[in-house]
């Protein structure tokens, strides 16, 4: 359940990156608008953020996940209002006018509530709810969660990231926030998981979950997968990130085959065109 939407994952689901940040590792600062009084800065444009998730629910997207604040290696933290005065006007237009499920990508327990009420139905936090007040603030809403591993924090998340055992660590994490989840009273039917591809993670280590995704299906949650355009994708195919498309439409491939039911990509139609081929084979067994 994403609010008062139901979210059908019979089938996998696309889930368009819509990021108002000005430093994003992809799209930063494509959604900006300079600030009228010509100071610098970076003001957010909801007329070209909704224009462009108009485009992606064309494109297939069935949930749009509009993100305040970069969480890219070495990012800089923005303050609670500067989330805020981003997301929740888009999130609003959004939620007026498109059919379609809005996630907040936000760590953050007041950009939650004020999310949930400008009419987002799931929180997708890098924190798995962590931060301090944040699981309380979801568990108020009726919105969906998706708890997703990540070793330290995004400015010091990539500096010699070390596991014993990826997979088992990971399974384990995500198993913790799922119980404290249901502890605060989200019930299992709110909640989806993501094994956090480049957050505090080698090379190595992504592709080992990458290999082994079918066996986090083990906890019996659906699974959520963010690799597109990423550095994991780019040191294999060395290619920049604008270069990354058929790199990152192979992972999705395969972290579907391997059981997820969402991906979160920057490029809805080729993925959704990607998924189909899946679908068409499945549906002839």
């Amino acid at each position: 359940m994403c609010g008062g939407r139901q979210l059908d994952l019979s089938t996998p689901r696309v889930m368009g990156i819509l990021n108002v940040t000005p430093d994003s590792f992809s799209d930063g600062g494509v959604l900006g608008v300079a600030p009228g009084d010509g100071s610098p800065g970076f003001s957010v444009s909801v007329d070209k953020a909704l224009r462009r998730a108009e485009v992606m629910v064309a494109d297939g997207a069935a949930i749009i996940d509009v993100g305040g604040e970069s969480t890219r290696p070495g990012a800089a933290s923005v303050s609670e209002q500067q989330e805020l005065d981003r997301v929740i006007p888009v999130i609003e237009a959004i939620a007026r006018h498109l059919d379609v499920i809005v996630s907040v990508d936000t760590s953050s327990p007041a950009v939650i509530r004020e999310s949930a009420m400008a009419g987002a139905g799931l929180v997708n936090d890098v924190r798995a709810l962590r931060r301090d007040g944040a699981l309380a603030a979801a568990a108020t809403t009726a919105m969906g969660v998706c708890l997703m591993h990540m070793r330290g924090e995004p400015d010091t998340m990539q500096k010699a990231p070390v596991y014993d055992e990826v997979l088992t660590e990971v399974r384990d994490f995500l198993q913790r926030r799922v119980a404290e989840c249901e502890q605060a009273g989200i019930v299992r039917a709110r909640i989806c998981l993501d094994p956090g591809f480049g957050f505090g993670k080698t090379l190595a280590h992504n592709y080992t979950l990458l290999r082994e995704l079918s066996q986090l299906r083990d906890i019996g949650l659906p699974l959520l997968v963010g690799l597109s355009r990423k550095s994991m994708i780019g040191n294999v195919v060395e290619r920049q990130v604008a270069g990354r498309l058929a790199g990152s439409l192979a992972a999705a491939v395969l972290a579907v085959m391997q059981g997820a039911s969402i991906v979160r990509v920057h490029d809805v139609a080729a993925t959704t065109d990607a998924l189909k081929v899946i679908q068409a084979t499945q549906q002839l067994s």
